[in-house]
Formats: C-alpha cells, structure tokens, sequence
C-alpha cells in the first residue's frame, strides 16, 4: 500500500509542469469516434489514413456487437464540449478472454478463431521525454487464466499503459494467437520505453508522466503505445470486467 501512495505522488507531482511543445500523435485525446458495422472505431468516419493512428480489436468483435473499448463522454479527465475518452474492459467472450486494448496501429482481421492479426506501430521519428496523461483504473480479481499464468486467478488484475519507440522499418506483424509478441525488455529494435502498471483502484482519474528509458541515441522509425485493461491479456489471463480509463495522451519534450 505503501509503495502504491508513493507511485501516486511521484506521478502527481508533475501536474503542474509545462511541457515542451513538440509532435504529437492525432486524437491522443479520444476525442474523435466513429462506428462502422457495430464496431466503434477512435477515429473519424471520414480520417484519411494518416489519421487513423489509434486502433481495437473491437471489429473482431463488433459483429457480435461487443465493444471492449468505447467512447466515454461523460467520465472524463477534462471536461468541455466534445469531450471524450476512451473507456476498454476486459471480457469473457464465448469461449474467450479478451483483454480489452487500445493500441497504435492497425487490426487486420480474426485470425485462428481464438486471436487477431494486428500491424503494431506508426510512424514517428521524434525522441520525446515522457509520455504523459490521464488515466482511472478499476480492476477485477483474475478469474480467466492459462498457463503460465495460472497461479494468477484470484489475484488483483493489472493495467498496463505503454510506449515503445523503435527502428523498425514497417509495422510489427503479430497473430496473437501464436504468441509472438514483443518483448520490449529484451527486444534490440526497441530504442525507448515507458511503461505504467495499475494493481489497485486509482479511485478516479490520476494524473501521470512516465519518463521514456533509451537505450540508445538512435532517432526512432515507430511508435506503438497500447493501453490494456489486463496487462497478461495476451496470454488470455485477466478478469473479467476489468475496466481502465484513458484521456489526454501527450508526448512531452
């Protein structure tokens, strides 16, 4: 408990600082929504492509009109006229988990039955100094697990909020379905990290700014930054009706 109020802290302390101005991605306020065949997507009907930064596997799912992740205009960080933020819990859908996420990136389709092929990453050659924001965090105890995650279930689920920058030189495939996911602690394309894990009930919004670790002083290709209600989702573990909050993104320089 001790260590939880002094994260906070640390993360509420930089409320009051005022970054540098620098690039940013589109829509890293939620603000902008549309829906497309019963599936909410976090960008305009009419975005060009460049626009279309952020992305779900709510189309996976929107067919069996379910939504992991949605708009949220009323619970926000910053309150005005046409406001939003984005809302993603965690489910249990037919005979699967699946964590509810918000990522850079693009989903392709529903792969093997059980997992989603998904294009990781956008363009951004820029080194910024932190990545900033808003965030509520409301967990479940894990109740959905697999191996090796099993000695999990009862236990508190986590969020995870991340950055990573890279020098790839396209988006990262994966089927998430055959676990080839990224290590971003190991992995040698990774030249920056920032990473942010809830365990508790923020009771509300928090604000924080999490410093990006580089590795290297190479100028990054790409940006993926996910936000997941369940942080071992891939591995199809969490609980079920986990839900995090996220709004007001921002790089800081």
């Amino acid at each position: 408990m001790k260590k939880w109020f002094v994260l906070i802290c640390l993360l509420g302390c930089s409320c009051g600082l005022s970054a540098q101005e620098g690039p940013q991605l589109y829509n890293m306020g939620f603000d902008h929504w549309s829906r497309k065949g019963g599936a909410w997507n976090p960008y305009p009907e009419d975005a060009s492509a460049a626009r279309r930064v952020w992305d779900t596997s709510n189309r996976g799912l929107g067919k069996l009109g379910i939504n992991g992740t949605l708009p949220e205009c009323q619970h926000v960080a910053v309150p005005g006229k046409g406001k939003a933020a984005a809302r993603i819990e965690s489910r249990k859908v037919l005979w699967c988990f699946v964590a509810g996420n918000l990522f850079t990136g693009r989903f392709e389709r529903i792969a093997n039955l059980s997992g989603a092929e998904l294009l990781f990453g956008v363009p951004f050659p820029y080194r910024p100094r932190s990545l900033s924001g808003w965030c509520h965090y409301i967990p479940k105890a894990i109740d959905q697990a697999k191996e090796p995650y099993l000695d999990l279930l009862g236990k508190t689920d986590v969020g995870r909020i991340e950055l990573i920058l890279t020098d790839w030189k396209s988006p990262y495939h994966i089927v998430t379905s055959e676990e080839a996911f990224i290590d971003a602690a190991t992995d040698p394309h990774v030249i920056g990290r920032a990473q942010l894990l809830l365990n508790r009930d923020t009771g509300g919004y928090i604000r924080f700014d999490i410093p990006v670790q580089y590795r290297s002083g190479a100028t990054p290709r790409y940006a993926v930054i996910t936000a997941t209600s369940s942080h071992y989702g891939d591995a199809f573990t969490g609980g079920n009706g986990s839900i995090l909050y996220v709004d007001e993104l921002q790089f800081n320089y």
